[in-house]
């Protein structure tokens, strides 16, 4: 009977993943330039990987999320060091502000092709989870933490959402100045760009060498080079 997939669990697979995978010679990668196609070859495996080993649900594209049980809500995210970024669903502007509301797994490969085996390797450099409440915009966090610790007000913060093009109407925006005020944001550490889908980058929490509370470095190739 297989065991339940439980968060300590999924960061010890995916350390475990990350050291087989990187001495793995990859035929099927080969001269793959689409970093999309990657993604989804490292997330699909890693899927399957976890499946054969636990009890766990793993997500539909309906979903959203790649592994959307309560216990674990975790998207799989696989990305190149460089350009380390993906896209996600479009919510809500309170996504930017409050976090996606679900942990982010995210794996940071470094992709090199030999020629002479017609093989691919990839190198991951990074891998860090990150809980969902560390998942808004970091400097939509710190200024707005800044603003509260200055005694703004409503009107306040409405002006700097407002400067900032967070994409909602006059109404979310003061729906969504009134909930910083009477719950602020904790600090987030993505990078989320506007668009019809978030733009995420991640380059902070690969480069990140202090410690944070809910920041997981599983693989940390990168601030330890």
């Amino acid at each position: 009977m297989k065991e339940k997939l439980t968060i300590a669990k999924l960061k010890a697979e995916a350390y475990a993943f990350c050291i087989t995978e990187s001495k793995i010679k990859n035929k099927l990668l080969f001269g793959v330039t689409d970093g999309k196609a990657v993604g989804t070859h490292i997330e699909h495996k890693f899927q399957e990987y976890l499946k054969s080993k636990y009890k766990t649900t793993i997500g539909s594209s309906a979903s959203g999320i790649d592994l959307p049980s309560a216990d674990i809500l975790t998207d799989i995210k696989v990305t190149s060091i460089k350009q380390p970024q993906s896209s996600c669903p479009f919510k809500d502007a309170k996504q930017k502000i409050f976090g996606l509301g679900y942990n982010l797994l995210v794996f940071v490969y470094d992709k090199v092709d030999d020629p002479k085996t017609k093989t691919a390797s990839l190198d991951f450099v990074s891998c860090s989870f990150i809980s969902k409440e560390r998942t808004a915009d970091y400097t939509t966090t710190f200024r707005l933490r800044e603003m509260i610790a200055d005694k703004a007000n409503v009107e306040d913060i409405v002006a700097y959402l407002y400067d900032k093009n967070i994409p909602a109407d006059e109404i979310t925006l003061n729906q969504l100045a009134h909930q910083v005020l009477k719950t602020p944001p904790p600090q987030g550490y993505l990078t989320i760009s506007n668009a019809l889908q978030w733009r995420l980058q991640y380059q902070r929490v690969v480069s990140l060498a202090k410690t944070v509370q809910g920041i997981s470095k599983v693989i940390d190739k990168v601030t330890k080079a």
